[in-house]
C-alpha cells in the first residue's frame, strides 16, 4: 500500500508560514539567514523558528529547517550553535547537503531527523542507501530524475528511507541546482544562497571584430533567453508521482509572496486529496479547479520538468517573463452579518471584479457595491498601501481570506 504523501510547503518568514499552514500544507520548510539556499527572504530568527515550530506543532503539523549550503572553512565554527539553536527552538528536521553539515548535527543534535538536500544530487538508490547509512531519514530526489528512476530507487532502497519530490516551481538550468554562473558573472555565490539568477537574463552574441555591435541569438527580436528553465507543474499527474513512491511532495519559493505561497499550497491540497479520494482501479483526473488555481500566480511557462524524461524539460527561450493574469489586492481581515473588512495589498477601483480564495479552498466571486473607509467613509478605489476598508458579501469570508482581481490585457 502506497504511503499517503505529505505536502509540504515554502517559508520565507512567518507570515508564510501561518499562510501556508491554513491553506493546507502538512510541514513547512524555513531558513535561518545563513546556511540556507535562499538569502533573499526574510527568513528566521531563532525566536521567530521557536514561535514557527510552536505554531505548526499546535495544528500537528512539521517544521524543517534548511542548512542546505556548501559552507566554507570560516562559516563552520558558526554552525554548532546554529544547530542547538535550531533543535532548541522545535524544528522537526534538518535539510543538509553537506557531509561535514549532517555529521554536526549527528553531533549536536543527535535526535533530530536528517534529510539529504536535491543540492546533494541523489540520482540512484545507491546514493540514497549510502545517505541512509549515513543517518538520513529522507533524501531530497535530484530534480532532474524520472518517474521511472524514483520508483527503481523505491524498490532498491529501506521502506524506512523517505523520498522527497518537487512538484512545483521554479527549475535550475544547472544540475539540482549546483551552479557557479552568478559567482562568475555577479559574484554572488548559489551554493551559499545568494544566486543573482543569471540564468534569467537576455543574452545577445557580439563577434570579436566588432564591439558594441549587439546581434540576437535567435528566437526573437527580443534577443534570447537560451538558458532560462520553465516553471515545474506536476498537478495533472499528481498521481504519478505519488504511485512511484515518493512520501513527501515539496513546493518550491522560499522567496515567493505569501499570496503565492497560499495559492499553491491550496492548488495541491486539493489536488492531492482528489487523488487519495479516487477509488482504486479508477483513473485520476486532476480537478480543473486545481488547473485554474495555479493560473492565478504569476509564473513562467509551465512543463513537466523532467519526469517524463529530458525531452518534455522544455526551456522558454524566447521570454525571460512571467504568465501574470491575476493580480493580489487584499486580505480579509473578518467578516460578520454581510460586512467584511479588508486590509489593501494592491488597488481595487469599484466596480472591478473580485475573487476571494479561502482557507478550504473555495472560491467566492464578488462584485462589491460600495467601499468605505475605516473612517466610514464612502470611497471608489484603495490606493493606500495596508489601508483598512469595508465591503459588503452575502457570502461568508473566513478571516485570511485572499482577495484578487483580473489584469486587463494590454
Amino acid at each position: 500500500m502506497l504511503p499517503v504523501p505529505e505536502l509540504l510547503a515554502p517559508a520565507g518568514d512567518l507570515e508564510r508560514l501561518e499562510y501556508a499552514l491554513r491553506y493546507g500544507a502538512d510541514a513547512v520548510y524555513a531558513g535561518l539567514p545563513e546556511f540556507g539556499m535562499r538569502s533573499a527572504p526574510r527568513n528566521f530568527t531563532p525566536e521567530q523558528l521557536a514561535e514557527g515550530a510552536a505554531l505548526c506543532h499546535a495544528r500537528g503539523k512539521k517544521l524543517y529547517l534548511t542548512l542546505n549550503t556548501l559552507p566554507t572553512n570560516e562559516e563552520l565554527k558558526e554552525l554548532p550553535n546554529a544547530i542547538q539553536q535550531a533543535w532548541a527552538a522545535g524544528v522537526d528536521a534538518f535539510i543538509v547537503a553537506d557531509l561535514g553539515v549532517l555529521s554536526m548535527v549527528k553531533q549536536y543534535a543527535p535526535k533530530a531527523e536528517i534529510h539529504l538536500s536535491t543540492q546533494a544530487g541523489v540520482t540512484n538508490w545507491a546514493a540514497a542507501r549510502a545517505a541512509w547509512e549515513l543517518g538520513a531519514k529522507r533524501v531530497v530526489l535530484a530534480r532532474e530524475l524520472t518517474l521511472q528512476q524514483i520508483a527503481e530507487i523505491r524498490s532498491n532502497t529501506p521502506e524506512e528511507l523517505e523520498l522527497e519530490a518537487f512538484v512545483h516551481g521554479a527549475m535550475c538550468m544547472s544540475v539540482s541546482g549546483r551552479c557557479l554562473l552568478s559567482q562568475y558573472l555577479a559574484g554572488r555565490d548559489a551554493n551559499r544562497g545568494q544566486c543573482a539568477q543569471p540564468c534569467r537574463w537576455k543574452y545577445y552574441l557580439m563577434e570579436e571584430t566588432r564591439p558594441g555591435e549587439y546581434m540576437e541569438i535567435g528566437e526573437t527580436s527580443e534577443g534570447s533567453y537560451i538558458l532560462n528553465a520553465n516553471d515545474l507543474c506536476t498537478a495533472p499527474f499528481i498521481d504519478l508521482i505519488c504511485a512511484a513512491g515518493v512520501d513527501s511532495l515539496k513546493i518550491e519559493g522560499r522567496a515567493k509572496t505569501f499570496y503565492y505561497v497560499a495559492s499553491v499550497t491550496s492548488a495541491y491540497r486539493q489536488a492531492l486529496d482528489a487523488f487519495l479520494a479516487t477509488p482504486p482501479g479508477e483513473e485520476f483526473l486532476c480537478p480543473e479547479r486545481v488547473l485554474d488555481e495555479l493560473d492565478r500566480t504569476s509564473h513562467r511557462r509551465y512543463s513537466p520538468g523532467f519526469y517524463f524524461g529530458p525531452q518534455k524539460a522544455r526551456q522558454d527561450a524566447g521570454t525571460g517573463g512571467y504568465v501574470r493574469k491575476w493580480e493580489f489586492v487584499g486580505v480579509v481581515e473578518s467578516w460578520h452579518e454581510g460586512l467584511a473588512k479588508c486590509t489593501q495589498r494592491g488597488k481595487f477601483t469599484l466596480g472591478e471584479e473580485l475573487e476571494a480564495l479561502t482557507p478550504t479552498g473555495e472560491v467566492v466571486r464578488l462584485s462589491p457595491a460600495w467601499l468605505r473607509s475605516a473612517e466610514c467613509e464612502n470611497i471608489t478605489s484603495t490606493p493606500h498601501p495596508m489601508m483598512l476598508y469595508t465591503m459588503p458579501s452575502e457570502t461568508p469570508l473566513p478571516p485570511h481570506s485572499l482577495l484578487r482581481k483580473r489584469l486587463t490585457e494590454g
